[in-house]
């Protein structure tokens, strides 16, 4: 996605931080006068890996992310969390940390193989309003688009990473 004009016009701002150089306080502190000062309405942090490497304690980090995600919230300020999970494929995939019950929604991007490919699927897994989408979709990044299919209803363990095709020959 072309941001470069969005960018120049200030809708968008866009910051790459380095966590051994910057602390959470700081980085807070910076979300805040962001929020303040240039009204920012969408905060997107990307992701809370650097930030819980740059942390000694998960604690603390818990602790500050509520206190961030709540002004966030009061303020009216739509928070996007991203956090990668150790592992690529299958049950041994693990979260550094658990800040599931500090969002509102959760969505899982899971990698699984299909047929010779390595596939993308997405679900929700928390929702915390209104209707809950409970199905496991293949979700494909093309040039430009965000395609999401049709429920992967044929298949049991797309989000191990090994699923089974338990389907008819009416495949993906």
């Amino acid at each position: 996605m072309d941001l470069d004009q969005y960018l120049e016009k200030g809708l968008i701002h866009l910051e790459q931080v380095d966590p051994a150089e910057l602390s959470p306080g700081e980085f807070i502190h910076r979300i805040r006068r962001g929020v303040e000062e240039k009204r920012w309405r969408i905060v997107v942090i990307d992701s809370l890996n650097g930030l819980l490497n740059a942390m000694s304690e998960e604690q603390g980090l818990s602790v500050q992310l509520h206190e961030l995600l709540a002004y966030l919230n009061q303020v009216g300020v739509a928070s996007f969390l991203v956090m990668a999970q150790y592992g690529l494929l299958g049950g041994a995939m693990v979260s550094p940390i658990d800040v599931s019950y500090l969002a509102d929604n959760v969505l899982l991007l899971r990698y699984f193989e299909a047929l010779g490919e390595v596939r993308q699927a997405i679900s929700v897994v928390k929702r915390r309003s209104g209707p809950h989408e409970r199905s496991i979709r293949e979700m494909q990044l093309t040039t430009g688009r965000l395609v999401i299919g049709e429920p992967l209803k044929n298949f049991a363990g797309v989000l191990t990473g090994t699923p089974e095709y338990r389907g008819g020959q009416n495949l993906l």
